[in-house]
């Protein structure tokens, strides 16, 4: 097909069925937008003209789904797909070709509407096809003598067309020129009163022109989204798919039905990710990276041999080569870990950078913080960096020693060698190569006694 390429993808529906006020097409799926996969796809073959037709929901398509290349056109109201492809028409080259997608549709693949493209021509349409073993609900292909003649939908069929298995997906492509004039020709005379551009087939057929057919290798490349319910069984198609093709490249995928990539996960060799992960954003695991069970990373480069254990948090940040993280660690954004860091249970960093082989194991908040060298931070320890109005930054030098149960009151400086004992309360710096402490004389009452519950309370 040499002729310029034009692509409408019809996204003004509602979705009644989805209960929701959100536009069908901006629901998510893999963590995008329904209409946000479709686009995608057409970006890849290239098109001169990128149309989406919008509805429902007003401008909140076109404000949340940004794109110079995308021309929009408003259906106004919802009267049918031939209503709907026609409302783009002033936004199309008249002299090429024009391919119609569905924003409720987003798994089908490149391939096979590259092979639906090479089917079509100035004298011949073409439209994507299958079969289903139950065929109810969608529109049957009728053909005679081998050649499709017409679409009929499931509401106008007779007994016989509907005992038809070929069923039309909606995805076509035709003379843009031609497919104008038949939209101009449609009539609304039919069970849902619309305007159906599957008539346009009846009409090609009339013109003189044929109608090819192509096919998916896969029935879920064409099946749309009316439902919550399907929405999630899409969800988890895209998600195996994903699981399988990173297995194909050599990740174990400890299991591949319990992955969440929504987003894009790249893999080095030997990586390990265990059940119930979630990956958002864009993350990068290098070679021989662990991932335990029920972690979630957004926007994370994680360095080779580094082990993340079960239910850890990270969030835009780096991890340097052979850190140990977790369990139930949060990193959490503007963080950046050197290599052979240690960040233990309960632990949450933020914005903060730990230098290498510096250990924070226990139970503690390092926020706003810049850590060098081989420290060692106790547990329960807090630095304390935000006064009631604005944050504060608090350096701890190499080699620092930080006891239990410490508290560090930013802006303050531990310096290289120092340490600083346990149950202290930092509020002025502390000098390098020292032994700081800040403790109330410990005391004992004699005689004191402890409270006793009321009886009868």
């Amino acid at each position: 097909m040499a002729s310029p390429l034009n692509v409408v993808i019809l996204a003004a529906g509602k979705g009644t069925r989805m209960y929701s006020d959100l536009p069908k097409v901006l629901h998510p799926l893999a963590g995008k937008p329904l209409l946000g996969h479709v686009l995608d796809t057409a970006r890849t073959l290239k098109p001169a003209r990128l149309c989406v037709v919008y509805g429902y929901g007003g401008d909140i398509v076109p404000a949340t789904i940004r794109g110079d290349d995308i021309a929009w056109a408003l259906q106004a109201e919802q009267l049918g797909t031939g209503h709907a492809v026609k409302q783009a028409l002033p936004h199309l080259d008249p002299a090429g070709m024009t391919l119609v997608l569905y924003g409720d549709v987003p798994l089908t693949r490149e391939g096979t509407l590259q092979r639906l493209l090479e089917q079509a021509g100035n004298d011949r349409m073409a439209v994507l096809t299958a079969h289903f073993a139950d065929p109810a609900g969608y529109g049957r292909i009728v053909r005679e003598a081998g050649k499709v003649t017409r679409i009929v939908e499931q509401k106008d069929a007779i007994a016989a067309e509907r005992a038809i298995t070929e069923i039309n997906t909606g995805i076509i492509v035709a003379p843009t020129a031609k497919l104008a004039g038949w939209l101009g020709s449609l009539s609304n005379n039919n069970a849902q009163s619309e305007y159906y551009l599957t008539d346009t087939i009846a009409m090609a057929v009339a013109d003189g022109l044929e109608v090819a057919t192509a096919h998916p290798h896969h029935e879920w490349e064409v099946l749309g989204v009316n439902s919550k319910l399907q929405l999630a069984e899409l969800e988890r198609i895209y998600q195996r798919n994903y699981a399988m093709s990173l297995a194909g490249a050599g990740t174990h995928i400890i299991d591949p039905a319990r992955l969440d990539v929504r987003g894009e996960l790249t893999c080095g060799r030997d990586v390990v990710i265990d059940v119930n992960c979630v990956f958002e954003g864009k993350v990068v695991l290098g070679d021989r990276v662990e991932i335990g069970a029920n972690c979630v990373l957004k926007n994370v480069s994680v360095a080779e041999g580094t082990k993340i254990q079960p239910f850890t948090h990270i969030e835009d940040a780096t991890v340097g080569a052979d850190c140990r993280i977790g369990p139930f660690s949060r990193i959490r954004p503007g963080t950046s870990l050197a290599s052979d860091a240690h960040i233990g249970n309960f632990v949450e960093i933020k914005n903060s950078q730990i230098d290498q082989g510096s250990k924070v194991n226990h139970l503690s908040y390092v926020g706003d913080s810049t850590v060098g060298k081989k420290v060692n931070i106790g547990a329960g320890t807090i630095t304390c960096n935000y006064d009631g109005a604005n944050k504060h930054r608090t350096v701890i030098e190499d080699n620092a020693f930080i006891g239990s149960d410490t508290q560090l009151v930013a802006p303050v400086t531990v310096g290289a060698g120092a340490t600083i004992g346990a149950g202290s309360t930092i509020t002025r710096d502390a000098p390098a190569g020292e032994l700081t402490l800040s403790r109330a004389k410990q005391t004992t009452i004699t005689g004191w006694q402890r409270p006793v519950k009321n009886k009868g309370k």
